[in-house]
């Protein structure tokens, strides 16, 4: 009896402890707990990398835009600097050289012309008078194109600094080209001094040219008045006639 007592009583006792002891537990408010998910995290950065790099693309791609109007703007400018007038000027002296030639000029008209009197077959009734005047208007004209051959040469020597000058010029144009209009025209105007070139051979090969034939001319002609000269010469006149010739003027 008195055991079960006193078990009765360790279980009243214990039942008097635990509302003691509960009541602070429930009463605490529960706590939120974070959760780290890896998986998650990884794609998380994955797609903010993905971002980032089509960022980057967006401002390569920008960039290339920019850098191709810079070309753009380049390949559009022009060149700054032009030969065209001093080419142009050394032309033009050729060509006055030329037209004013002495003579006979540069001119098919006249060449037929010339050809039809002073360089033609000369009849056998020309008189010695005729024959000298022609023959020296022959001289006259191979001797003016003699000069006429060594004035275009000598402007063609002048042009030759002149062409120098321009063709160190246009060079360091075309190497300092910043876009490709730029190398075009200075490629360009380097074809225009050849040309120019071109044009002062051209002119130096029709003067020299004119002053040899003038000369061929003059004695192909030369040598028909010798044959009109010697035929008037051996042909039979009347002779000599006598007749009374006084020489003194009588007192």
């Amino acid at each position: 009896m008195i055991i079960r007592r006193s078990r009765t009583a360790l279980f009243a006792t214990s039942l008097l402890v635990i509302p003691a002891v509960l009541p602070p537990m429930l009463a605490a408010p529960a706590l939120a707990m974070i959760v780290f998910d890896p998986s998650n995290y990884a794609q998380n950065v994955l797609t903010a990398a993905r971002a980032l790099q089509q960022v980057t693309n967006q401002i390569t791609s920008l960039q290339n835009q920019a850098q191709m109007l810079i070309n753009q703007g380049r390949n559009l400018t022009s060149l700054p600097y032009s030969s065209l007038q001093q080419l142009q000027q050394s032309i033009t002296r050729t060509q006055q050289l030329l037209a004013q030639a002495q003579g006979i000029a540069l001119n098919v008209q006249q060449i037929d012309g010339a050809f039809q009197t002073t360089y033609g077959k000369i009849p056998m009734t020309a008189s010695s008078q005729k024959l000298v005047i022609d023959a020296q208007t022959r001289w006259q004209n191979s001797v003016s194109g003699l000069q006429d051959a060594m004035r275009v040469q000598a402007n063609v020597v002048d042009n030759l600094d002149t062409n120098r000058t321009q063709t160190s010029a246009l060079v360091g144009q075309s190497q300092g080209a910043v876009g490709a209009l730029q190398a075009t025209q200075a490629g360009n105007q380097l074809l225009a001094l050849q040309a120019q070139q071109l044009a002062d051979i051209t002119a130096v090969l029709a003067a020299n040219g004119r002053a040899e034939a003038l000369l061929q001319a003059e004695r192909a002609t030369a040598v028909d008045q010798g044959r009109v000269q010697r035929q008037t010469f051996l042909t039979p006149g009347a002779g000599y006639q006598p007749g009374n010739v006084q020489m003194f003027h009588g007192n």
